[in-house]
């Protein structure tokens, strides 16, 4: 029977991470985007949303991951035609990212690693402070909110931050700014990434509102980051 994938190219950030700190001599490429471990040194191949697909079949991989969310369906398509295997993870709870990166490692042929152990012992206990709700946007110009079913949604229920737009219709709705200010929410909650909201930067459309800057590797992230993420997001919630 053939062995674990030994040439793997990461089209995810988090789940970069988590090869390169698991089995690290099977990671042969990754995005401009992967920048954690911090040097890491294989084959770039562009961006998560525009990969360079010909640089992605040059490393000659017999694994790239994706992410439903992250990476485009037509570049996933592209290269299962090309005869190359793509998994693909769409995590939307914390559970479901444990459970999908047990089960990706352990197809690399690694056993559950420490940080994944530490991760899981971490998000263990319930919260059981005084609840807050919350407007979270992940963009502006247009305004985008997480709406329902994400894992960052997830992620903050657990530390006790309901999300306003839970229950929209939409996993990432784009109410117009009258509309956010006007939702009901105590909290602005605004992370560093995909738009890096600054404390000059997002806090002034919410006046009177009291918001939290968070790490967005910490809040979005699924890899090695969930194993301190509840104690850094903790500190600033």
């Amino acid at each position: 029977m053939p062995g674990p994938p030994r040439r793997v190219v990461s089209l995810v950030p988090s789940l970069t991470e988590a090869v390169a700190l698991t089995v690290p001599d099977a990671l042969v490429g990754a995005t401009d985007w992967c920048v954690e471990p911090a040097g890491l040194d294989v084959l770039r191949v562009g961006g998560t949303k525009y990969p360079d697909l010909d640089r992605v079949r040059a490393a000659v991989p017999d694994l790239v991951l994706a992410n439903a969310e992250e990476n485009r369906r037509e570049d996933v398509a592209a290269l299962r035609a090309a005869g190359v295997p793509v998994w693909v993870t769409y995590p939307r709870t914390l559970e479901s990212a444990f459970t999908s990166l047990e089960r990706l490692l352990a197809a690399l042929g690694s056993a559950e690693p420490p940080w994944l152990r530490s991760a899981r012992a971490s998000w263990s206990e319930p919260f059981t402070g005084v609840r807050r709700r919350a407007v979270i946007p992940v963009w502006r110009r247009p305004w985008v909110v997480l709406g329902a079913d994400t894992f960052a949604g997830d992620l903050l229920a657990r530390l006790g931050v309901d999300n306003v737009y839970a229950t929209a219709a939409e996993r990432y709705p784009r109410p117009p700014l009258a509309e956010l200010r006007a939702a009901g929410a105590d909290l602005v909650v605004l992370p560093d990434e995909p738009y890096a909201f600054t404390a000059d930067d997002g806090p002034e459309a919410f006046p009177g509102l009291p918001y939290a800057l968070v790490s967005g590797r910490h809040l979005t992230w699924y890899g090695p980051s969930l194993a301190d993420a509840r104690a850094r997001l903790e500190a600033v919630l």
